[in-house]
């Protein structure tokens, strides 16, 4: 078959004979390079209703293909096998193997939202970037990502107290995906609080980081938002597991 878009083409699909007479006339090398032949018999009819369960993911349908956003990605700027559009295409088809196949660097998207913008369907292709991810870890393709375990601690501390304690929550944070507290970094922005700061302010929060201070009145509204979230959770068990 003809190589339309060569950069969708597996390496290893390409197939160049060094020795190859057809018909009498010598194509070998750079003439003879083929597509490799291939029959995909295991999809997931599923997968586009399990990505668009998911936070994102929902407008997926709408998507006619037409590459803006793969065009505009500041990713696919650097690394043209960052391609949006056409893991759109492939959530679409089913053909979970071949998505598969860029588990590890679906999760890079930055959120720049650029793809959003150009989007003339409203498909918001950065949400579904993030839905796929999301996607992946809930199915077990891939380890849970950084940043879903920042996702959880700042959303487990919210429901709890209401408030957002930063140092209690980049410890946990920290704690979690198993980095150390003394990275140069932290020790620089340490140092600039102790610096810039106020005494009244840095005492507050430091107690604030052993005492976890309470929204008064919040369990009420700590008891909705959890049953909001079981809610959706279970949802999205639903369509994983249907």
């Amino acid at each position: 078959m003809p190589i339309h878009e060569k950069s969708l083409i597996r390496p290893e699909n390409l197939k160049t004979h060094e020795e190859l007479v057809i018909d009498g006339v010598d194509v070998s090398g750079h003439w003879s390079t083929f597509i490799e032949s291939r029959v995909v018999s295991d999809y997931n009819e599923a997968m586009e209703d399990e990505i668009a369960a998911l936070p994102g993911g929902e407008n997926i349908h709408r998507c006619w293909q037409c590459g803006s956003c793969t065009n505009s990605c500041t990713v696919n700027a650097i690394n043209p096998d960052f391609n949006p559009r056409y893991w759109i295409y492939l959530i679409r088809m089913g053909m979970e193997d071949e998505l598969l196949r860029d588990k590890d660097i679906i999760w890079q998207c930055v959120s720049c939202n650029k793809c959003t913008y150009a989007c003339p369907r409203d498909v918001f292709p950065e949400g579904v970037m993030k839905a796929t991810a999301h996607w992946l870890e809930r199915k077990g393709h891939t380890p849970k990502s950084p940043s879903m375990h920042f996702d959880e601690v700042f959303t487990e501390q919210v429901i709890k107290t209401g408030k957002i304690e930063e140092s209690r929550t980049i410890r946990r944070f920290f704690s979690r995906t198993k980095q150390g507290l003394m990275q140069p970094w932290m020790i620089e922005m340490v140092k600039r609080l102790l610096r810039n700061l106020p005494v009244g302010l840095l005492t507050r929060m430091g107690l604030a980081t052993f005492v976890a201070p309470k929204t008064r009145g919040w369990s009420s509204a700590a008891a909705a938002m959890q049953e909001y979230i079981d809610e959706q959770h279970e949802k999205q068990e639903q369509a994983l597991s249907s």
